[in-house]
């Protein structure tokens, strides 16, 4: 189940380069902010959340996170619904991967080596330090800069025009200054994270080809271009330098290892849905043909087939996938989301129960599978919808979908202590936090003081950023 999340209100993302804007301004600000208790703190990024592609990425991203110390940090990846390829970190708990980058790399080893250089800029602890460079570059700036407000001062008052020209030159001296300052410190730690992952690749015994191609691919975009640049004006090492180190550093025992077939399956599968769920059905016809017959490409076509609104044909695809692989479990998920989007909440239930059962982390599939419980109006089915969404909010504490499945079962069930609660706990995981106060406020009101309910509705009413977040289950 794709479900993409572009806040209506928010700007489109540009591509992170890691540019300067990106990196010493952005990514700064958010690093200091808690990975998964900050409301809000992925606010405006066009999300993509699924079950499937992202036990993926946990397979690829645990043996590095292991070697690298990082296991217990609770890293997650968190996928971008743009179509380019890039990846970055933000904080010490979480690596941002585009879409674009799931759909070209053509082997899982050559994301696991761009997940292995991000781990590198965590352990690292790049982000902090570059804070502190952005501190300490600040404060030569702002002292430049006094400098240029006293040689403009002096110039205006003494009736030199010179003086004043050199002033406001001085003036603008500090944001070059910083600009490089930064953009130096940053080209230091890409070759520092360059270097851990490829001891990180050594470690857990894979390949690093698949990083090298990588880079080596960007080296060529940028080739022609090379030879007009600023190399003082670059936030990553210049290419023909970058290859040049990485050629010496990727010479392992590991580097004409394959990835296994099966894990190669996977990751075309991924690559196969996210071209069925983020492209016209057009785009996905050229480039999975009826002609092929691979599972991939019947997947993709499955899944625009049902996506731009045949939805016989879509579940007959869906049901041929099922007989050939019937312990799958993404495939009774999928057909499960084409019937309860085409408003067949009943027929839903069987092949969503299914995946819930199949799958190794089933959670986003639970509340697919509470909300075609809830839809179908039946008392007693979503008596069973409120544990199961309980029970996925335990592992996704700040999913609104999750929060609004939840209030509407409650105010079916005619609970509307709770049901407020849940409203307001959905507007906070939304960084909604005047309509989440209003609502846990009056929810406040329903419950006994000082019970498990009102604890919680008085801590989304206290709540400031300084604190823990209030989205707890179960606590």
């Amino acid at each position: 189940m794709i479900v993409a999340k572009t806040p209506s209100k928010t700007r489109r993302m540009r591509p992170a380069s890691r540019t300067i804007a990106l990196t010493a301004a952005a990514a700064v600000a958010l690093a200091g902010l808690p990975a998964r208790a900050q409301t809000g703190s992925t606010a405006g990024i066009p999300m993509i959340r699924d079950a499937e592609i992202e036990q993926l990425l946990r397979d690829y991203t645990a043996p590095i996170l292991r070697v690298a110390g990082e296991s217990r940090q609770n890293v997650q990846v968190v996928i971008i619904n743009e179509n380019v390829f890039n990846a970055f970190v933000m904080d010490a708990h979480r690596i941002f991967i585009f879409t674009g980058a799931l759909k070209q790399a053509t082997t899982p080893n050559q994301l696991i080596g761009v997940f292995a250089h991000e781990t590198g800029h965590i352990v690292g602890g790049h982000l902090s330090k570059m804070r502190q460079e952005l501190a300490n570059a600040q404060t030569a700036a702002i002292v430049a800069m006094l400098l240029g407000v006293g040689a403009v001062v002096a110039g205006s008052r003494s009736g030199g025009a010179g003086m004043a020209d050199v002033g406001s030159a001085v003036l603008s001296a500090p944001q070059s200054y910083l600009m490089h300052t930064l953009l130096a410190y940053q080209r230091a730690q890409e070759e520092q994270a360059d270097r851990a992952g490829v001891r990180f690749l050594t470690m857990t015994g894979q390949s690093a080809k698949g990083m090298y191609d990588t880079f080596k691919h960007f080296a060529d975009e940028m080739m022609f271009s090379a030879a007009y640049i600023d190399p003082y004006v670059q936030n990553h090492p210049m290419p023909a330098e970058r290859m040049a180190a990485l050629t010496e550093l990727v010479k392992t025992p590991y580097w004409d290892k394959k990835d296994a077939p099966e894990l190669q399956f996977r990751h075309d599968m991924m690559r196969a849905k996210l071209y069925g769920f983020t492209e016209r059905a057009d785009v996905v016809l050229r480039r999975y043909p009826s002609s092929d017959t691979s599972m991939p490409a019947r997947y993709a076509r499955a899944i625009a087939t049902y996506r731009f609104g045949d939805l016989r044909s879509a579940v007959t695809q869906i049901d041929s996938m099922i007989e050939s692989m019937p312990n799958y479990p993404y495939f009774y998920e999928l057909k499960g989301q084409a019937l309860l989007e085409s408003g067949h909440a009943a027929e839903a239930i069987a092949p969503l129960r299914r995946a819930v059962q199949l799958a190794p982390s089933p959670a986003l599939i639970q509340i697919l599978l509470a909300q075609a419980l809830i839809a179908n109006n039946n008392p007693q089915m979503t008596k069973e919808a409120i544990p199961l969404l309980r029970e996925a909010l335990i592992k996704e504490p700040e999913s609104g979908d999750a929060y609004d499945q939840l209030a509407m079962a409650y105010g079916h069930s005619g609970d509307l202590a709770d049901a407020d609660l849940a409203s307001a706990q959905a507007a906070f995981s939304r960084g909604d936090n005047k309509t989440a106060r209003e609502l846990a406020a009056r929810a406040k009101t329903r419950f006994p003081v000082g019970s498990p309910g009102w604890v919680k509705a008085d801590d989304i009413v206290a709540f400031n950023k300084g604190k823990q977040s209030p989205l707890r289950i179960g606590n």
